[in-house]
Order: C-alpha cells, then structure tokens, then sequence
C-alpha cells in the first residue's frame, strides 16, 4: 500500500459518484447545444429572475443543466474538503483543488457563455474544460482506489516498444480533437477540421494499444486498459459518423431532430470517455512501466 495512505471505501465511492454526476452534466451539456437551447435562458446565474423558472421548451435543458452543474460543484467542494481532511498525500490533495477551481472557472465560463451570447471561444473553452474536468475527477476516483493503494506491478519498459511518450500523446490529440469538436459544434470552424483530426488520433491509439497488446499482454493492468481504450475509441468513431450522417440527413430540418441529437450527444459523452480512458492509461503506463535509462 502506498506510503501514508489508507483505504477509504467512502471516499472513493464519492469520488466514482462525482464522475458519473460529471458525464451527466457533459451529456447535459451536449443536449443544450444539440437542441439549440444555448441562450434559452437569457440571464445568469438566476434563470429569468428565479431560481426555478417554468421547465419548458428549450429552458428544461438549459435550466437543467445549469442544476446539474450546481450539484456537480457542490460534490466537488465536498470531495476537496474531504481530501483535504483525510488524505496524507500532498499531491492528491492538490489535485482535489485543482478540480474546485477548475468547477468554477466552468461555471464562470458558463455565466459568459450566456452574457456574451455564445461566443464561439468561451463556449469551446466550456465544452473543453468539462471534459478535462471529469478525466479529473476519474483520476481522483483511480487514486483513492484500493488498487491504486495496493501498489504498482512495476515492470520493464520495451527497448523494442516503448510507451511511455506514446501513452503522452495520445490524451494530448484527443483534447485536441474534443476542441475542434466543439468549436465546429458551436459554428467557429467547419466540421472538416474535426474529421481530418480523427483518424490521426484514432491512428495513435490504436498503435498504443496495439504495442501494449503485442509486447505488454502479460501485464494485467496494462491490457485492460489498453482494451478499455481501444473498444471506446472504436465507438467514439462510428458515432462520430453517424452523427455527421444524421445532420446530413436533417440538414433541411427546421428544428433539431432526435435520431441527429441522439447520435450527437452519444459522441460527445463517449469523446469524454475516449479522454478520461487515455488519461486513465498514461497514468497506468508511468506507474507500472520503469523508463529506459532506469532499466
């Protein structure tokens, strides 16, 4: 087990709470934008002067998610304070409030959204920052683990494969490819942009995890994570497509239809999955994996 740490079941259970309540809010998020519902509501924080306005039309969604939201900092306040309280290490406890502060400029980025009507670069630093924000609060939900707790299974890295800068790159491409994702959702770039990304950054995952499959397959922890990534990569692709079909096909509609935001809102829940799972293997990769000049 780790040094000075010790395993509390009910702090990590809060903190897997914390990322599911987190992927709602994403999805959340994605219906707003999806269903045009961005400036439904024209005030903030209060929603046409109240703290519930009526839940119809496009104010369920933008209201909803504003509801989410506050629950979703409120969870974050208790599991920094938690941390803080519990945990004997220094650097979890930062991160605990690295991801307060990165909840409130969330919501900050939220309220600009709204007064500054949709500007194209604060509604994609707010649909980026959300999904760093939940590859943060699984991380926190790794680290408070009692596998995480029980130790690594340290073993060489490859001369022939090594992946420890690999496994780097590949979290770095996907937030890449989620901004242009969203600055193409919020009419800043055209779509072509986000396309041409994906096959670069499914490229590079899947030569990841191809490496770990052919020369790290007997390190447990390592291949699932591996599959994990893989299997979600692969369905982020093919919802994307879907997604760009299925607008295709309504282009000519006069509101959002449910088939395009169904597909929509999946790619963007699942594209907050493909980042968490490829932060979730570069961490796994650095902490099981000795580097080369150590070997």
């Amino acid at each position: 087990m780790a040094a000075n740490s010790v395993y509390r079941p009910g702090l990590n259970r809060w903190s897997i709470l914390l990322s599911v309540c987190t992927l709602m809010l994403v999805v959340a998020g994605g219906l707003v934008t999806s269903r045009d519902a961005g400036l439904s509501v024209p005030d903030w924080p209060l929603s046409y002067g109240k703290l519930m306005p009526p839940m119809e039309g496009g104010i369920f969604y933008e209201h909803g998610h504003r509801m989410i939201a506050t629950m979703v900092g409120m969870f974050t306040i208790v599991s920094m304070v938690w941390l803080a309280r519990t945990e004997k290490r220094k650097w979890l406890r930062m991160l605990g409030v690295a991801a307060l502060l990165a909840v409130i400029t969330q919501g900050i980025l939220g309220g600009m959204t709204v007064l500054l009507l949709l500007p194209w670069w604060v509604s994609t630093s707010h649909a980026t920052l959300a999904q760093l924000f939940f590859s943060t609060t699984v991380a926190i939900s790794m680290f408070t683990s009692a596998w995480w707790l029980a130790g690594p299974t340290v073993t060489k890295e490859s001369v022939a494969a090594p992946i420890r800068r690999l496994s780097l790159l590949a979290p770095i491409l996907v937030v890449c490819q989620l901004a242009l994702g969203a600055a193409a959702r919020h009419k800043a770039i055209g779509s072509i942009y986000h396309i041409c990304g994906s096959p670069i950054v499914a490229g590079v995952i899947l030569w990841l995890c191809l490496r770990i499959s052919l020369h790290y397959s007997q390190h447990l922890e390592l291949r699932r994570a591996a599959l994990t990534l893989a299997g979600i990569t692969f369905s982020q692709v093919f919802l994307g497509i879907a997604a760009y079909m299925t607008r295709i096909a309504y282009a000519d509609a006069v509101q959002p239809m449910p088939l395009m935001v169904t597909f929509t809102v999946l790619h963007v829940a699942v594209g907050a999955l493909t980042l968490a799972s490829s932060v979730a293997l570069a961490i796994i990769v650095r902490r099981n994996l000795s580097p080369l000049e150590a070997a």
